[in-house]
């Protein structure tokens, strides 16, 4: 319909088909060619792909119905593809095209306090988290002229790491023993004691029990700050793929807060499982197998990883990523393959001890065979001076103790020695989820240099460490901030907090010598 001056009129559409003719004559048309492939077979977890010849390795590829893999290995006739999700929905002849693009997780704010999967989908229940950007998994660790010193301590609340095995923030400590020797839990209680610092904390769970995480997550949840942790779950029931891009994703996410200046801590739990399912992947992709049929790169695959753990220089903002892997042994062999390549890369381990597990001396800390390479340099100054001499006492005193089962020593030294040795061991055992602050172990270390505690039992060590928290903030608030503060120990403030020890320790030992004693049963005639 016109008016009379031939017009279109209003309303009649003519307008948005003069529009659309103007936009289809600016674009231009020309043809594009998309490269599709063919799922010829797909077993384990494995897809092997005909065609996509442009794919390049680790390259993200996307399968009808919109599930997800990776090349991982690029032959001369097909592809190896490891898949992300489950392979129910994919099968021979699916459709299959690259992406352009490798595998990205979502980082930012938005992750913290939830549950995710390695590709940063909710596993809580939630909406999907609100990220910042994407990032990929892979990538370079920091160069040496990007690092900076280690120097700032991640403080653990477990006296034994603390005082003897002081962890940094930029630096890499294995935690490593047997099958349930308390791995997960000394990294959980670093994780719970993070709570009053400034460090995030992101837990990775590889080829877990979902039972075991459960466990963790709610241990956090109870006794920790869950709202600046991230937990990225790949249980025994997620594809292989998802456990084995698990580590790569944790510490991308970790990454994003160290590159604004902030502090991260990372678990890896457990890297022997990682290894395992790199060593599955290799083989169904028909890698040649080495040493006890892992493939050649394993000790790249781990070494990469681990050097993304770094304290950057203060122009780069002076952030730092923690790593805390764990890894399990086979009765105590820390020769084996897989322990001994992580050993080599970290700067130390933490090594947990069975038989020390089953006497009930937990955290069951190998004292002999752990170390730590930065150790004192990430010290506070204070317990650095209280704690010289424990771990020399206390090697001594283990081998001193394994000649008594022999016989009776009746050496007035020795047996010094032997009172001092059984009173650090109760000083050193700690029971989950009663983390020490720094004056408390400050505390405990000097009287215990003092001799404070040589002649109170044994039984009576565990309730004073419990109380003496309390007791300090009551009656010693103003020396609890000034340690708290600067970090230092000069002598009058160490004889302050040795005689606030010895007065608990005296009351806790007249209130024991002073209970009713049970009466003993009396055998019948």
């Amino acid at each position: 319909m016109t008016d009379d001056a031939g017009k279109p009129e209003a309303g009649d559409g003519s307008d948005w088909l003069a529009r659309g003719r103007s936009i289809l004559a600016e674009t231009e048309l020309a043809p594009e060619a998309v490269s599709v492939g063919r799922v010829e077979q797909v077993a384990d977890g494995i897809a092997r792909i005909s065609g996509l010849p442009d794919v390049k390795l680790n390259e993200l590829l996307r399968f009808e119905g919109g599930r997800l893999g990776f090349a991982l290995a690029l032959d001369a006739e097909d592809i190896s593809a490891v898949l992300l999700d489950e392979a129910a929905a994919i099968e021979a002849g699916s459709c299959v095209a690259g992406t352009g693009e490798v595998v990205r997780v979502p980082v930012g704010e938005g992750l913290l306090g939830r549950v995710v999967d390695p590709l940063g989908r909710p596993l809580d229940r939630a909406e999907p988290p609100v990220a910042a950007s994407h990032e990929p998994i892979e990538r370079p660790a920091p160069a040496i002229i990007e690092r900076d010193l280690v120097s700032e301590p991640v403080e653990t609340g477990l006296l034994v790491v603390d005082a003897l095995f002081a962890l940094g923030r930029g630096q890499r400590e294995l935690i490593i023993g047997d099958r349930a020797t308390g791995k997960t839990a000394v990294a959980v209680d670093a994780i719970i004691n993070q709570k009053n610092s400034d460090v995030i904390c992101v837990y990775v769970a590889v080829g877990q029990r979902a039972t075991a995480v459960e466990r963790v997550i709610e241990a956090v949840r109870a006794h920790g700050a869950p709202e600046r942790c991230i937990f990225v779950v790949a249980s025994a029931a997620a594809s292989p793929g998802l456990q084995w891009i698990a580590p790569f994703a944790g510490f991308t996410m970790a990454e994003y807060f160290r590159d604004r200046g902030g502090h991260a801590l990372v678990i890896v739990d457990d890297l022997t499982h990682h290894a395992a399912t790199h060593r599955e992947l290799a083989l169904l992709t028909r890698e040649p197998p080495g040493r006890e049929a892992y493939p050649g790169d394993i000790f790249y695959l781990h070494a990469r990883l681990l050097e993304r753990a770094a304290k950057l220089s203060k122009d780069l903002g002076g952030g730092s990523l923690t790593a805390l892997p764990i890894a399990e042994t086979d009765a105590g062999n820390l020769s084996a393959y897989i322990p001994t390549n992580l050993i080599s890369i970290t700067d130390g381990q933490i090594v947990l001890d069975a038989h020390m597990f089953a006497a009930n001396h937990r955290p069951a800390v190998d004292v002999g065979l752990s170390v730590s390479r930065v150790g004192g340099k990430a010290q506070k100054p204070a317990l650095r001076e209280v704690s010289g001499r424990v771990r020399l006492d206390y090697s001594q005193f283990q081998e001193l103790e394994m000649f008594t089962r022999f016989g009776g020593i009746s050496d007035t030294r020795v047996k010094g020695q032997i009172t001092r040795g059984e009173r650090i061991r109760a000083v050193l055992t700690q029971p989950r989820f009663a983390n020490l602050r720094l004056v408390d172990e400050v505390a405990l270390l000097a009287a215990l240099a003092e001799g404070v505690l040589d002649d109170l039992p044994v039984a009576v060590v565990a309730p004073l460490k419990a109380r003496l928290p309390g007791y300090l903030d009551a009656h010693a608030r103003e020396d609890v901030a000034a340690l708290t503060r600067s970090g230092t120990l000069d002598p009058e403030l160490r004889a302050r907090l040795v005689a606030q020890v010895r007065e608990l320790a005296r009351g806790l030992a007249a209130a024991k010598a002073g209970a009713p004693q049970e009466a003993e049963e009396v055998p019948p005639s």
